[in-house]
């Protein structure tokens, strides 16, 4: 419940930002007005002595999230994917928080999946190990089908978790509200539009039988994918605080050492993430928001494996044709058409100047290009693209921003195996391929199929529907008409009767 009881939390949540250093460094990169400032330093400043410390080896940001639990992690790791909200040096900063947090006990564990599922673990698992994963929101235990022998790895939320998240996120409702109310000028932030996306991504993890679904959907999607694989979830054994699915037996995408032992090759795998993830953005729409090595895995025959699907993105066909027309107008240096694509999809008002806003992002293009190819980067492309976009007025958009935090950790997953890698060189032939096939003749044939597929759904009511639409502009006009004559009516038997009170008023002075 929203209101005063959560004062408290955030005066404690202050002082643990004003005792770790981490209140100037937020204030800064939000580039604070006065009055939030100075509202800031008298509530804060007082109760430092009630902040938690923190780890003093962590930098000010992510030692006060650490220190202050699990919500403020996991809202520290959906802002990293912000740098609209809160900078990009923050952004990045906040992109290395952990949320690695002591398990809580098996036994417990145990008893939520027997709740959950209505089974007896004994009997469902031959084996069932201590925790091997703990995070904030969910733990992992590695398990084994006392049917199939299959071995499995079984997710289950933390007790109380759910609890524990809603009284901070009502606080962060109440300091959103705050904000508002204290500095006008931080509404361009759009405090509660961020706390409302937090609150939608933490549902979504806090659901497991949603990620257990999107595991599912991208699987449908990547079925084909060559070298790439994901667990399979078993329904069964899944549920709102439990899922389960197979395990992935690999070595961590982030140990070099042991990839190069394995006999792998880094220079492919590095190649095939960063083609992997383009493909998944544009040619499905649906991609892995959280793609970083932690969640990929390189199976013994050289598959990459991802898992854990809690933070996936979305993206609509028009917005992939779109990205990919932009993407491509960069790798052509083609800034005229760029310019074009964001004039014809509305991103960028009608009023501006297409030449001057092509200069712009010659501006932003040229200077990445004159770089050694192993230094270019798509993510920076992007990010300089937004700062020129937001310029000349366009809204941000969230799910580009998603997809631009993506493009920057596959990138850095790409280059931590390759460090020479040629970022242009590997994506040009995803997007060509999606240019060839969601732009041009035979793109447009599908649209003119789809669009007769559905006319001719609504063939049968057609008539009717033209009908009631006439009627309705028919009756619209001729009340329109009735109320324009009702209007001079009512304006003239006014003015008479004024005419008329004036005379009579005028005679009676006389």
């Amino acid at each position: 419940m929203k209101g005063p009881h959560n004062i408290w939390r955030l005066v404690r949540t202050g002082a643990t930002f004003e005792r770790t250093g981490a209140m100037s460094v937020v204030l800064d990169a939000l580039d604070a007005p006065p009055m939030l400032r100075a509202a800031s330093r008298i509530i804060a400043k007082p109760f430092k002595w009630l902040g938690y410390e923190g780890d003093p080896a962590m930098p000010p940001v992510t030692r006060a999230l650490s220190a202050l639990g699990p919500a403020y992690i996991k809202f520290g790791q959906v802002l990293s994917t912000r740098p609209d909200v809160v900078g990009e040096d923050l952004a990045n900063q906040l992109r290395v928080l952990q949320d690695k947090l002591p398990p809580f006990p098996t036994e417990a564990a145990k008893t939520q999946i027997e709740a959950e599922l209505g089974v007896s673990v004994s009997e469902v698992f031959s084996e069932f190990s201590p925790p091997v994963a703990a995070a904030s929101i969910a733990q992992v235990h590695k398990a084994r089908l006392t049917e199939t022998g299959e071995t499995v790895a079984v997710k289950v939320l933390r007790p109380g978790i759910e609890r524990a998240f809603r009284k901070d996120i009502d606080a962060f409702w109440l300091a959103a509200d705050a904000i508002n109310f204290l500095s006008p000028a931080s509404r361009r932030l759009r405090p509660r539009d961020v706390i409302a996306h937090f609150e939608g991504v933490v549902n979504g993890e806090l659901d497991l039988r949603l990620e257990s679904a999107s595991a599912s959907e991208f699987a449908a999607n990547t079925v084909d994918d060559e070298g790439f694989q994901l667990p399979e979830v078993i329904w069964g054994l899944s549920g709102r605080r439990v899922m389960t699915m197979s395990w992935a037996e690999g070595v961590p995408l982030g140990d070099n050492a042991a990839i190069d032992a394995a006999g792998h090759d880094r220079v492919a795998l590095s190649e095939r993430v960063l083609q992997l993830f383009l493909n998944h953005a544009l040619r499905d729409g649906f991609f892995h928001a959280d793609m970083h090595q932690g969640n990929l895995k390189v199976a013994p025959n050289g598959d990459i494996i991802g898992y854990d699907f809690g933070i996936m993105g979305h993206i609509d066909e028009y917005t992939r044709r779109v990205y990919a027309e932009i993407l491509y107008g960069f790798i052509r240096r083609d800034y005229r058409r760029v310019a074009e694509v964001h004039f014809e999809a509305g991103y960028v008002p009608a009023d501006r100047d297409v030449d001057e806003f092509a200069r712009a992002l010659r501006a932003v293009g040229e200077p990445i290009f004159g770089m050694d190819s192993t230094r270019i980067s798509m993510g920076r492309l992007l990010n300089y693209l937004f700062e020129v976009t937001e310029r000349f007025g366009m809204e941000t958009r969230t799910e580009l921003i998603l997809l631009q935090r993506t493009m920057v950790v596959v990138e850095g997953v790409a280059r931590s195996l390759n460090p020479h890698m040629n970022i242009w060189s590997v994506a040009r032939p995803v997007v060509e391929q999606y240019i060839k096939t969601s732009i041009g003749p035979r793109a447009a044939l599908r649209d003119f199929a789809k669009t007769a597929r559905v006319m001719a759904r609504f063939g049968p009511r057609l008539p009717g529907l033209v009908e009631d639409a006439l009627v309705r502009q028919t009756q619209g006009l001729a009340d329109e008409l009735e109320s324009k004559w009702t209007r001079r009516l009512g304006w003239g038997i006014a003015g008479l009767l004024t005419g008329a009170g004036g005379t009579l008023i005028l005679m009676s002075i006389l």
